[in-house]
């Protein structure tokens, strides 16, 4: 019996996805969102200090114990920035978790290399668990996602213990769900990065660290992703629900790298990502009641188009 429960997850969570063929509706993938606070959570030895841009529900107070979710951006660990995740981040403060778009060193901002971007995506987490009874989270409750390098950062830090730049720190740096947005899973000979990561790669490789007690997972990916392909996506797939952890894959046909974001894929598929993420955490008590996505996004819209005209 166990088998065929197996077979059934995998048939329904690994899913594709079509859309239709009208033109499609791009805005910026800030939608225009601001945080509504800003704190530097680490200072290298060398290059600026990094931050976390915070989204409050209304009526937030730093009594509350609110779940937390805490993006990281997409650039091939070489570039990016926190406002990629402003519009995500906008809209789960609106259905009341605290949202972060955290910051981390790049090639480009600090000469860093992948390594050094999962460790710092480690102490922003560790940041916000540490600092949770003054944000007004519960540590308990902090959701991990991101898209592509930003995406590999958050489930290395739930998979890859071995890049940790604070092994003795008793505060955990592992996610309590992850919302991955076509991260990168496979560093190995082949893999995306592989060069870049050569010394070092079967510790910071998330296909080459899955094992059993993850953390539940919800991936989104396009058919076309020019850097991870389907083959991989449902070998990942695979291997995480055959060790017995909780992963809930989505691909859209058609779809290549980024397209999660309003400014590249639209206004449809950015909005149905959001819809199945909101079930994902309201199917695991981080969330409760039905999304507001379609109400959310029009409002965000008309913002834009106001201010453009």
């Amino acid at each position: 019996m166990k088998n065929v429960q197996f077979t059934l997850f995998l048939l329904v969570a690994v899913s594709g996805f079509s859309f239709s063929a009208r033109a499609v509706e791009k805005y910026p993938m800030s939608l225009g969102c601001k945080p509504d606070e800003t704190v530097q959570f680490y200072e290298p030895s060398e290059g600026e200090p990094l931050k976390l841009d915070l989204f409050f529900p209304e009526g937030h107070k730093s009594s509350d114990e609110r779940a937390c979710v805490v993006f990281f951006f997409g650039g091939g660990w070489s570039g990016g920035n926190t406002s990629q995740f402003f519009g995500y981040a906008e809209y789960f403060a609106s259905r009341g978790i605290v949202a972060i778009s955290a910051q981390y060193r790049t090639k480009k901002s600090h000469g860093t290399d992948p390594r050094q971007c999962v460790e710092d995506g480690g102490e922003a987490i560790r940041y916000v668990r540490e600092h949770a009874n003054e944000i007004g989270i519960d540590p308990d409750k902090i959701i991990v996602g991101g898209g592509s390098a930003g995406g590999h950062v958050a489930v290395a830090l739930a998979m890859c213990s071995n890049i940790n730049s604070s092994p003795g720190n008793s505060v955990s740096c592992v996610p309590n769900a992850l919302v991955l947005l076509n991260p990168v899973y496979d560093n190995g000979p082949g893999g995306y990065g592989h060069d870049r990561v050569v010394d070092y790669w079967k510790d910071i490789s998330p296909f080459h660290n899955i094992r059993s007690g993850h953390p539940p997972l919800i991936a989104f990916f396009g058919s076309n992703d020019q850097h991870v392909p389907v083959s991989t996506i449902n070998a990942f797939q695979r291997k995480m629900v055959n060790a017995g952890n909780e992963c809930e894959t989505h691909i859209y046909d058609g779809q290549t790298h980024g397209f999660f974001h309003i400014s590249k894929g639209g206004r449809e598929m950015f909005e149905d990502v959001l819809r199945k993420t909101d079930a994902f955490l309201v199917k695991r008590k981080y969330l409760s009641g039905k999304d507001t996505v379609g109400e959310w996004t029009a409002k965000s819209v008309a913002g834009i188009k106001l201010r453009r005209s």
